[in-house]
């Protein structure tokens, strides 16, 4: 059986003649078949781009929310898992902080803790040629207190006089010591340090200055953008 591509060819084409003016409805099956076509490809479209589109965007969106939260609940399982390793760690940190703030002195013990270096260095049988409190540098949970301090003596009881130091039962460190001969005796020259943790008035006072700056700075950024 043969087909004449040519007649095939010419009865398709002259099914789309003199279409102009006629019913969609009247046009022959070609046209017909097409234009349902046309117009099913052009609703999909449509329908993708207005509505699938938003779908799909939402859908990986969700998807990725979904991972996270599986990696938040991984992570809350093995806490729950590890709750009383948690809690006993807790307590040992709780512990240690506040075993570390008892070795800090508050505003009212520095005066006993300045008399306690003082008195380090005199029951070592040290003279001192300078003992000067400077004023204190105050950081976000505590305060430094710097001392400068000169003592002579010998070299023995400097030393027994540094190990007294690091042995009193607050923390005070000493910091660029420089030891020189003076007639015939040592001259240590030093900057004392010793911390205390901050009253809860210079801890509001902070959180005040800290939220007034914030609060100066932040009109000022705003002014400065075009």
């Amino acid at each position: 059986m043969s087909i004449d591509i040519k007649q095939l060819g010419a009865s398709l084409s002259g099914q789309f003649e003199n279409l102009n003016g006629r019913h969609p409805g009247q046009w022959p099956i070609v046209p017909r078949v097409l234009c349902g076509i046309g117009v099913v490809v052009g609703v999909v479209a449509l329908g993708y781009f207005t509505y699938l589109s938003a779908q799909f965007e939402e859908q990986a969106l969700k998807a990725g929310e979904e991972v996270k939260l599986r990696e938040e609940y991984r992570g809350k399982m093995a806490q729950a898992i590890n709750l009383e390793a948690l809690i006993e760690q807790k307590r040992l940190v709780d512990q240690y902080v506040d075993r570390l703030q008892k070795q800090l002195p508050s505003k009212a013990e520095m005066d006993e803790l300045l008399s306690d270096i003082n008195q380090a260095a005199v029951g070592r049988g040290l003279q001192f040629a300078l003992f000067k409190p400077e004023p204190p540098v105050v950081k976000d949970y505590y305060a430094e207190q710097p001392i400068d301090i000169k003592v002579t003596g010998s070299y023995h009881d400097i030393g027994a006089f540094a190990g007294d130091i690091a042995n009193l039962p607050r923390i005070v460190t000493l910091n660029n010591m420089s030891l020189t001969a003076k007639d015939g005796v040592l001259l240590l020259e030093a900057l004392a340090k010793t911390f205390r943790y901050l009253d809860p008035e210079e801890v509001n006072a902070q959180r005040e200055a800290k939220a007034a700056a914030a609060a100066k700075a932040g009109p000022a950024k705003k002014d400065n953008k075009p």
